[in-house]
């Protein structure tokens, strides 16, 4: 692994990819291929007006809670190589939303507090860290561990949302799984893997108290700015997500774009982050998270064992059949893609690829990371 790492945007430059070991013409085809299969603009509209996965008739319950961006980028992208730019396209200074890529950075920043024994065993009760009424009855028996790989089974209402808006929502799950659309009964925690953004913004909130200090804070001095990332990213909550916290009063930031929020970052910035996991956690000689928590956050969850503790796995090659099985990523709505393979020394960051099948019915991201691969095996 080279101990190289990206700089930053004002000595960014591009590498000759054949000093890298790297195809250029293949690269080039690689890069072309995004290029041609990103998502056009009227597939991925802001519109909150119909999010509730199952009835129409809550549809008060889709209207946005937090900022959003007046419009989204183009397609985009980034290549590193052992660290160092191979390949760009597309505005990658531009600030755009990344939707569910954020749940990635909890992961992140549930790894820092781990680092510090703010969270001292993930196997631990949050309950016994959180005192703020969320955690009584069946959800007292909930973990961290249960909320980082998703299947906390968390219930209750949170910044106006009920856990129950996202039950059965068919992200990451064969549909067949799912049964009849609607409602379901909830299982204990940790026996049913679910795709559920009020959960998500409940770990955030409970990592928000563990810190005392908003999340995006801890974000830039614990990684941003150690990586010599922008100054340009942003990390929003709800209009209503405000809490008090030691009499503080702080923003709780959303794992998402469910409801609006989320984070709003450029592609370099997210391609410095890719290289800080791809690296176990170091920067330039410094560990900025341990290598014991990507260890972790790469391990199988057993409900869904292409999902780690909010990062997506290739576990047994199922994700992207072309890719390494040891290779993860970020992923969220758009689609947007950080991907991280260690085995090759490689960060994809693509934004606004197509999810729709190609003209040979392939996936686009697999059959990019094909391309990819070829120009480097």
């Amino acid at each position: 692994m080279s101990d190289h790492v990206p700089p930053p945007d004002d000595g960014w430059t591009l590498h000759d990819p054949e000093t890298l070991a790297i195809d250029p013409d293949a690269l080039d085809e690689a890069v072309a291929y995004a290029r041609l299969h990103d998502t056009s603009p009227d597939q991925v509209a802001y519109d909150f007006s119909n999010t509730h996965p199952w009835d129409e008739s809550e549809g008060e319950l889709g209207h946005a809670l937090g900022p959003m961006p007046d419009r989204r980028g183009s397609g985009a992208g980034v290549i590193l190589r052992q660290g160092r730019p191979v390949a760009e396209w597309g505005d990658t200074l531009r600030v755009d939303h990344t939707f569910s890529v954020a749940k990635s950075f909890l992961s992140i920043v549930a790894g820092l507090a781990w680092d510090r024994d703010l969270i001292e065993d993930v196997h631990d009760p949050v309950g016994e860290y959180v005192d703020d009424g969320g955690f009584g009855g069946r959800n007292a028996a909930i973990t961290w561990q249960h909320f980082l790989q998703g299947t906390s089974e968390w219930e209750g209402t949170l910044f106006d949302r009920p856990d129950s808006v996202d039950r059965n929502r068919p992200v990451g799950r064969d549909a067949d799984e799912l049964g009849e659309q609607g409602d379901r009964e909830l299982r204990d925690p940790g026996e049913y893997w679910e795709y559920n953004d009020v959960r998500i913004n409940r770990l955030a909130l409970s990592l928000l108290r563990i810190w005392n200090k908003p999340l995006p804070r801890v974000l830039a001095h614990e990684v941003m700015d150690p990586i010599g990332a922008s100054s340009r990213w942003e990390w929003h909550g709800y209009y209503n997500s405000d809490v008090l916290v030691d009499g503080t009063r702080m923003k709780s930031v959303s794992g998402g774009g469910h409801w609006g929020g989320g984070l709003w970052i450029p592609a370099r910035d997210l391609a410095r982050v890719g290289h800080l996991l791809l690296s176990g956690g170091e920067w330039g000689g410094n560990q900025l998270l341990s290598n014991e928590w990507l260890n972790l956050a790469t391990d199988p969850c057993p409900e869904n064992p292409n999902y780690g503790s909010l990062l997506w796995l290739n576990t047994d090659r199922e994700l992207w059949p072309s890719a390494p099985a040891s290779s993860f990523a970020a992923l969220g709505h758009g689609r947007n893609v950080v991907w991280v393979d260690p085995e090759h020394d490689l960060v994809a960051v693509l934004r606004w690829l197509s999810s729709e099948e190609d003209e040979d019915g392939r996936a686009p991201l697999d059959a990019f990371l094909a391309r990819l691969l070829d120009a480097v095996e």
